[in-house]
């Protein structure tokens, strides 16, 4: 008898359960949407900050960043510290090689060029890179500087006579792509041409990039670096990472075994300080802190707009519901008056909500797998990973939207006295 009065009733009242159903799936296709986003934005908004340059920065232990630029000279302990060329492919082999995006050797060294000071820097700008682990990889400068604006073409790895000069450093040396131009380095000379001229919109405007085998050999060094830029996808610090970077050993083991087990940037820093010869690998500040800000405010966004569509929907079904037990008072009344109580009438109009509810759902979260996959293909060109833990999650909200939703309208009905129902009151 029970559910041959719901099935009544939800023919009788098919319209309003249709528009119930509909602001339901409303709310759970933006919640859909929102959640799966949500919960895979963090690598997405990562890969999207990664073509913005290096997070992490790896310096021999010790060493000054102003070593030649400055001029100090050999033998002062300072500006003779190097890492060594052959263990760059060891950051690929870490805990978290996965994440680590790009990297790119530098080796910067004092220069001249027709009696002016200059600033040479060798770099990889993309070298293909034979692993350890047996696999092979293209990183470089091109990758990790692909904002820069260029009036030529890269350099490529192989073209040890050519070079790429900064807008201010061009312009200090009145040289423009085709010229060529002498440098001098500790003594040594080597005739280079300029291949093209980049705007950094930077400090970088000011130097003159050439192959890392072209630095190492005006400068003396074979086989060294002086710096290693590591781009990496990162998670946003929180107390136990802060704690880390300040002091590792202050973890206890469980603590220790999170942290180096997530992929903090202090947590990478550390691992790649295992693998690199004594070496000190710090993070870029800012760039971490600003992709952890933007990261946070961006689930922040998604879990508002889910939060409000859910609302919205409670206020919409909340109306719904009122209107349907007004409409249906004389049916109500007349069951209370010949003996039903106020909980099976209760749970007669939830039960009608909830098969409405149910479709809606379902509906919902269909088409909010749909609205995901164009908010990963617009926004971040890749499709976003279907979330399995999103399908309770929804389903759990769905059932306290329509419940919060009824609520008003269970008030109404449990105050509801038959004897003025019946006689039109």
């Amino acid at each position: 008898m029970f559910w041959r009065m719901v099935k009544g009733a939800l023919l009788r009242q098919k319209g309003k359960m249709l528009l119930i159903a509909f602001t339901i799936a409303l709310g759970a296709s933006l919640s859909t949407a929102m959640l799966n986003v949500m919960l895979d934005v963090g690598d997405k908004v990562n890969k999207e900050l990664k073509t913005y340059g290096a997070n992490i920065n790896v310096l021999p232990k010790g060493a000054s960043l102003i070593g030649d630029l400055y001029g100090v000279s050999g033998g002062s302990g300072v500006a003779d510290k190097y890492l060594l060329e052959n263990e760059i492919g060891r950051i690929k082999t870490i805990f978290w090689a996965f994440n680590i995006v790009d990297f790119t050797p530098y080796l910067e060294t004092a220069a001249k060029i027709g009696g002016n000071d200059a600033r040479l820097a060798g770099v990889w700008f993309n070298h293909h890179l034979a692993l350890p682990t047996g696999e092979e990889l293209d990183t470089g400068m091109q990758n990790m500087k692909n904002w820069w604006r260029l009036s030529g073409g890269w350099l490529s790895d192989a073209d040890d006579d050519g070079a790429m000069l900064g807008s201010l450093a061009a312009e200090r040396h009145g040289v423009k792509p085709g010229d060529k131009l002498t440098v001098e380095a500790r003594g040594r000379k080597k005739q280079l041409q300029v291949r093209s001229v980049f705007n950094a919109g930077g400090k970088e405007d000011e130097d003159i990039y050439v192959t890392l085998k072209t630095a190492q050999e005006l400068s003396g060094r074979p086989g060294l670096v002086s710096r290693i830029e590591v781009s990496a996808l990162t998670t946003p610090d929180n107390e136990l990472s802060r704690r880390a970077a300040q002091d590792p050993k202050s973890l206890s083991t469980k603590e220790w075994e999170t942290w180096y087990c997530t992929a903090y940037v202090s947590a990478i820093c550390y691992q790649i300080s295992e693998v690199i010869t004594d070496s000190a690998v710090k993070p870029i500040r800012q760039v971490a802190e600003a992709e952890g800000a933007i990261l946070a405010k961006t689930k922040l966004l998604m879990l508002l707009i889910t939060v409000f569509s859910l609302a919205g929907s409670a206020l919409g079904i909340s109306n719904l519901v009122t209107a349907s037990v007004l409409e249906r008072g004389s049916e109500i009344g007349l069951l209370k008056a010949v003996g039903a109580r106020n909980f099976p009438v209760s749970l007669l109009v939830l039960a009608q909500i909830m098969i409405a509810g149910l479709a809606g759902g379902t509906a919902g979260y269909f088409a909010g797998l749909g609205f995901a996959r164009v908010i990963g293909h617009s926004v971040f060109g890749a499709a976003i990973t279907v979330k399995p833990i999103v399908i309770p999650l929804v389903a759990v909200l769905t059932l306290l939207v329509i419940l919060a939703g009824s609520v008003p309208a269970v008030r109404m009905l449990l105050a509801l006295r038959p004897a003025q129902v019946l006689h039109g009151r």
